[in-house]
């Protein structure tokens, strides 16, 4: 007779197994299965590489509120602002002087938002800061996983702008440029619309959210595409990384 798929007679009646305990010829298997498995979890960790930013070390960037160009009332600029400077934060090396003490310097100044590249170094120069990071929502919708965004970094050091101007002219920008600053040219920028639906960005954000705490909730990764906000604050790393890079 078979019981529990193990043969049963007379001889072995008396025997008593026990299925709770692994014998000692199987320790050393179960040792290396766990071995691996830890290495493989620690090898997930580690797949998400650290970006460096092309500042220098100690650069501390002022971060404008962004212009609201997607034409949606639900738009929180002071909430994006915010969670562009918190993204900006993550970065080695880079000190973040955050929205609210760039609104106050607008509204010594009577004005709501910054208005050209003059003015954003005027602001940058009066907080004393390295640069100052300015930028629009182009699209924005709630209900969808569309978000669009345009940024510009603009240094004190206006000697250095390793753009190309040909290239940043056919870019959209978060202010006009009058003719008399043809010559005064982001020392970076980037113009992305991130579209969740697409496989390439799921793949961003599955890799951006490896060096978060995604892991710690049931939706995992994917909560970085199931929230609004989770989502605005990996556009925004992804536009902060390729800014200072």
């Amino acid at each position: 007779m078979i019981v529990g798929g193990c043969s049963w007679n007379g001889r072995n009646a008396g025997r008593r197994r026990s299925f709770g305990r692994p014998g000692p010829k199987m320790v050393p298997a179960l040792l290396l299965v766990a071995l691996s498995f830890s290495a493989g979890c620690s090898q997930d960790k580690q797949k998400a590489t650290v970006v460096m930013p092309s500042l220098p070390p100690g650069t501390s960037i002022a971060v404008a509120p962004p212009i609201n160009a997607s034409g949606s009332p639900d738009l929180d600029t002071v909430k994006v602002a915010d969670l562009m400077a918190s993204e900006l934060s993550s970065f080695p090396g880079i000190g973040v002087i955050g929205v609210n003490r760039v609104l106050a310097v607008l509204a010594e100044q009577g004005v709501p938002q910054i208005v050209s590249a003059e003015h954003a170094l005027a602001v940058c120069d009066r907080l004393g800061a390295d640069a100052i990071v300015v930028f629009a929502v182009t699209e924005y919708n709630p209900y969808t996983p569309v978000i669009g965004l345009v940024a510009e970094l603009y240094r004190r050091e206006r000697s250095q702008t390793p753009m190309d101007p040909v290239a940043a002219s056919r870019m959209a920008r978060p202010f006009p440029m009058p003719p008399e600053e043809t010559g005064l040219r982001p020392w970076a920028q980037v113009q992305r619309t991130f579209n969740a639906e697409h496989e390439a960005i799921q793949d961003e954000v599955r890799e951006y959210a490896d060096t978060r705490d995604a892991n710690e909730t049931p939706f995992g990764w994917r909560k970085y595409l199931a929230s609004q906000e989770y989502y605005l604050r990996y556009c925004c790393y992804s536009v902060a990384r390729e800014l200072l890079q």
